[in-house]
């Protein structure tokens, strides 16, 4: 008996060392395909269950609530300039098409509030909130989105609202004035013509049929793309779309049912059932989406697949060893005159930690030691002069990261032994990394070349 309950607990920590143990490098394509794809769908699942995902989707069901109606006002005022504001109500009729009857009556009632909003009536500080009102809903977005992408920095308020205006003003133009060319271009006579061959009849049917797929996911592409303060690439943002578009279209299917059976609900809540199945409909909407940028953030950065929960902390051996080797890139680019290094694609270059290169980088610039630019996302740059800086200062800078004047080391009750001990530590350390400069690391790195 005792053989028969080891033997499933030997086998779990084979499965165990082998998703998560041993190196991917020189298996077969098929078994690293299998192995990070295990990876990724164990961490997803994961993210759900620690509650980060849900309750960020419960955040943003609240936001919508109160957004929603000044949102579509401000898209309605834009629309109606243009004479296609028409088309807003058939976008939310599909958008609640799993409610049923109850997405259209809540389709009539939220149309019905925004045709009252008067915008003369408002004045300037009514007109201020509005837009607030409609700005904050995108800035929970992008701080959600932050928060899954592991960026600490958001972005300024300058380009949030011209950023944010620009997607919640043009935006919408653009969308519906692609849906009337296609509605015209798909009633004109050629195309009916064309329809009436069988095959091209079959294939259109084929084609209706996988559009709303196709439109969702590139919706959640763009948004992907679109809303972290980050560089994300097509091919993961791509990949993380069909994802979430998929769910979300089967999701829609399930919940019409769900919708369509929930008579009881009905009979309990009366006339808050509308509203409850709304804000259901809303939270497991926004919780698709976040699922999707989770796996896109993983497809981009696989080095955060790994099996502890949690942002991946550094020893302070490895950051120190971060500090000299990154330290070492940087000045290489800088004394051949080449392009500055960012810090996604440090992350991306050293296989590290978004988070933990970060504050790395952010330890050398509070010492003055590196300089970011301006740029979008930032560059990297020497702050002084590379033969001015040792690589002692270098790992004090590093090992001083998060000190203040009340965590201090003058804050610890010291001892004389131990004083002179580390005194005579520094000062060994200081003999040798005393005399290596960032421009000898820079003229000779050991590091993989861009």
């Amino acid at each position: 008996m005792r053989g028969m309950k080891r033997y499933p607990a030997a086998l779990f920590k084979s499965i165990d060392e082998m998703i998560w143990s041993r190196p991917t490098e020189g298996r077969p394509r098929v078994q690293v395909w299998m192995v990070r794809s295990t990876r990724l769908l164990v961490v997803l699942v994961r993210d759900l269950a620690q509650g980060q995902l849900t309750l960020r989707a419960m955040g943003l069901v609240y936001t919508t609530l109160l957004s929603l109606v000044p949102l579509l006002a401000l898209s309605f005022s834009v629309l109606k300039a243009f004479g296609v504001y028409n088309q807003i109500r058939p976008m939310l009729l599909t958008f609640l098409a799993p409610l049923g009857e109850k997405g259209v009556e809540i389709t009539e009632r939220v149309i019905q509030f925004i045709e009252n909003i008067n915008v003369g009536v408002l004045g300037s500080v009514g007109l201020a909130l509005l837009l607030y009102t409609a700005v904050s809903l995108v800035q929970k977005i992008e701080e959600a989105f932050n928060y899954i992408w592991h960026v600490g920095r958001a972005r300024g308020i300058g380009e949030r609202f011209s950023r944010y205006l620009s997607a919640l003003l043009v935006g919408p133009l653009l969308v519906f004035s692609a849906m009337g060319i296609t509605a015209t271009a798909a009633s004109s006579g050629v195309v009916r013509e064309a329809m009436r061959v069988q095959a091209i009849g079959w294939l259109a049917l084929q084609v209706g049929h996988l559009l709303p797929y196709v439109l969702v996911i590139g919706a959640f592409t763009f948004v992907y793309t679109f809303m972290p303060n980050t560089r994300v690439r097509l091919g993961p943002a791509l990949i993380g779309g069909v994802v979430g578009g998929i769910l979300w279209q089967s999701a829609g299917w399930a919940f019409a049912l769900f919708a369509a059976s929930s008579t009881r609900y009905a009979a309990i809540y009366s006339s808050f059932a509308i509203l409850i199945l709304f804000m259901l409909w809303l939270y497991l909407s926004w919780l698709i989406l976040l699922f999707g940028a989770a796996v896109s953030f993983y497809i981009q950065h696989p080095e955060h697949l790994v099996a502890r929960s949690g942002e991946p902390r550094l020893s302070n051996r490895m950051r120190e060893r971060l500090a000299l080797v990154m330290m070492s890139m940087i000045a290489r680019h800088h004394l051949e005159g080449g392009a500055p290094w960012s810090t996604d694609a440090l992350a991306h270059t050293l296989r590290m930690p978004v988070r933990a290169v970060d504050a790395v980088l952010g330890a050398l610039r509070t010492r003055g030691i590196l300089a970011s630019t301006s740029d979008e996302p930032p560059a990297w740059l020497p702050a002084r002069d590379l033969s001015g800086v040792n690589a002692k200062e270098l790992l004090d800078a590093v090992r001083a990261a998060g000190e203040d004047r009340y965590l201090g080391v003058a804050a610890l009750p010291g001892s004389e032994p131990v004083e002179r001990l580390l005194k005579r530590s520094d000062d060994a350390a200081a003999s040798v990394l005393g005399k290596v400069t960032l421009k000898d690391l820079g003229a000779n790195p050991q590091v993989p070349r861009d």
